[in-house]
């Protein structure tokens, strides 16, 4: 239900990227948008889903599974309340000091860039303050085991931003159509508390926001959520020194960067965010002595990555081999070209090196914060970003003249440098959960055969793709891929592979 939560509200989002390449494609207002855009995000980043999942729901399920359902409630009112008073102090100062923040996170622009810049910070900080109030919702939602409500609502937003450039795209100018898409997305915050609120209240009758620091429960929630919240503002400064190298490079890098990150983001969330989601409440509601829960996590774990392995090792494959198939597909209409796709294709390649790494990573951390160990995870994620900036500098501004290569294909260093820190951080990860837990991990003979596969159903797909004529690009795509994915499938089935053939059971029974 997660995955399928997140595949709709990501697709719906895929549609939003491409009605927004048609009208902005690589130009200054998409780079001010796609600029403009990251700041306030950071706000839902640091405190939305990723932190407040981390810190609350392993408290908060821990309660229910002990049948402490009025303590729970109470829990909740209160991390409500204090994430309320929070956010909305964070959004004034975000508001009041957008042009400071606008020259740190691009600093290459200027003039009318800059200004509209910040205009659109200024505007879309207040829904992200929204944002981070669903993520709550959605700690109650999976907490409760309602996995696809809380995944889907993003599509509300994003339909919110398709109407307003669909709306205004043919008669304004690309400045004011920026604005107006800002003021959409502010809306559609709005509407994704409202579609889960009444489910939310449903299932907490008894809720009660109180400012409430005294409790047990509530100081572990915060004790756990400040290493959480920094974890992941190291990992947001990291995305933030992307943001801010690719505006040192031409015209168009950080809208590119922009579009590339849609495609790559997709199966770490569809694959990586959605079971470890759906396992972070199940491993925090284990009960028993330290070996009955070390080889309950275990277990969970171990399944966990096989499932993630097979889907995301043809999908970093896909981005290697077919990346400007798909770029060309999602966004080759009005003014975005077949040149523009193929930019977009190298930084998807970059991201093909560190996909499975991160996804991977994703579940391992939710195993620690099961553990009730946001610490851990947070050291390693520091190493991580510290790595990604030293060699994302390094690969995306001097290596390209070093090379002799266009500067404007440093934007694919970014996410090679990206990759290798992910792998780092991956295998630090792994070697000290296994000093607590014991051996985990996916057998070797496992990724050979999943790799074998990717790479001769790439190898044919490409071939198809060579041989094809003229087609429209969604038309390639659909042949193109469509060849890629049935091969996959059916190598892996022949391989024995059960991850295939319980897909192919699950498949007959729906």
């Amino acid at each position: 239900m997660v995955a399928a939560g997140i595949f709709l509200s990501r697709i719906s989002g895929l549609i939003r990227q491409r009605v927004f390449a048609h009208y902005f494609a690589t130009s200054d207002a998409a780079d001010a948008f796609s600029s403009g855009f990251r700041i306030p995000n950071l706000l839902q980043n640091l405190f939305g889903e990723g932190a407040l999942s981390a810190s609350f729901i392993p408290v908060y399920a821990g309660l229910r599974a002990r049948g402490e359902d009025a303590a729970a409630d109470r829990l909740a009112g209160a991390v409500a309340a204090l994430l309320g008073v929070v956010v909305s102090a964070a959004v004034a100062i975000g508001v009041l000091a957008s042009p400071w923040l606008v020259d740190l996170i691009a600093p290459g622009f200027s003039g009318e860039k800059r200004e509209i810049t910040v205009r659109l910070v200024r505007i879309l900080f207040p829904g992200a303050g929204l944002l981070v109030l669903s993520a709550w919702c959605l700690g109650i939602l999976n907490s409760h085991r309602r996995f696809f409500l809380s995944y889907a609502a993003p599509i509300i937003w994003n339909a919110a931003m398709v109407a307003s450039l669909v709306w205004f795209g043919p008669r304004a100018t690309e400045w004011k159509l920026a604005e107006y898409v800002a003021w959409a997305s502010v809306a559609g915050s709005l509407l994704q508390i409202l579609v889960q609120w009444p489910v939310v209240r449903g299932l907490l009758p008894r809720l009660r926001l109180r400012l409430d620091t005294t409790s047990d429960q509530v100081r572990s929630v915060i004790r756990n959520f400040f290493p959480a919240f920094v974890s992941r503002g190291v990992v947001q400064i990291s995305a933030y020194v992307d943001a801010v190298l690719a505006s040192l490079l031409p015209t168009g890098a950080v809208a590119a960067l922009s579009y590339a990150q849609t495609l790559y983001t997709l199966p770490v969330s569809l694959f990586g965010m959605s079971i470890s989601a759906a396992e972070l409440p199940a491993m925090s509601s284990a009960v028993g002595d330290d070996a009955t829960v070390a080889a309950y996590l275990s277990d969970r774990l171990n399944r966990g990555l096989r499932q993630i392995a097979f889907f995301v090792v043809p999908s970093a494959m896909a981005f290697a081999a077919l990346g400007q198939v798909l770029a060309g597909a999602l966004f080759q209409t009005g003014r975005f070209s077949a040149a523009d796709a193929q930019w977009v294709w190298a930084i998807l390649a970059g991201s093909a090196i560190g996909l499975l790494a991160s996804t991977m990573g994703r579940l391992y951390a939710s195993t620690y914060y099961a553990l009730r160990d946001t610490r851990t995870p947070l050291r390693y994620a520091v190493l991580r970003v510290a790595l990604t900036i030293a060699l994302g500098y390094l690969f995306a501004i001097p290596l390209p003249g070093i090379i002799g290569i266009p500067a404007r294909w440093g934007a694919a260093g970014l996410t090679v440098s990206a990759g290798i820190a992910g792998w780092v951080e991956f295998v630090l990860l792994r070697k000290s959960l296994n000093a607590r837990l014991g051996p985990t991990g996916i057998p070797a003979s496992l990724l050979v055969r999943l790799w074998t596969a990717a790479l001769f159903s790439a190898g044919t797909a490409w071939l198809a793709n060579y041989l094809l004529p003229e087609l429209h690009p969604v038309l390639r795509a659909a042949v193109v891929l469509g060849i890629y994915g049935a091969m996959y499938f059916s190598m892996t089935w022949a391989f024995r592979i059960p991850e295939a053939r319980r897909l192919l059971r699950t498949s007959r029974t729906d």
